[in-house]
């Protein structure tokens, strides 16, 4: 599927727009399935993980995750939104 660059737009202004955790909760709610929004929550706790120096295979047992997810997670961290959000995080 091809995205709109313009409709895009305006679904980052709109997640940039929430100003608090109940807002970014209902908001996370509405626009994901539940499959979507757990395995956002479990990127997330891989990243923050990694962020830390933890081991891959040390996570994967914490979290109960694969190797190959944690493998993409680092990838990710890489790339700059997560690692971004986790400087400003801390």
């Amino acid at each position: 599927m091809r995205m709109n660059p313009l409709h895009e737009r305006e679904l980052y202004r709109l997640f940039s727009s929430v100003k608090d955790e109940k807002d970014a909760k209902q908001l996370l709610k509405d626009i994901l399935t539940p499959k979507e929004l757990a395995s956002a929550v479990e990127r997330w706790q891989i990243m923050k993980e990694l962020s830390k120096g933890s081991p891959q295979r040390e996570i994967s047992k914490k979290l109960g995750v694969s190797i190959s997810k944690i493998t993409r997670g680092s990838r990710l961290l890489q790339e700059g939104g997560f690692r971004d959000a986790l400087k400003k995080k801390n």
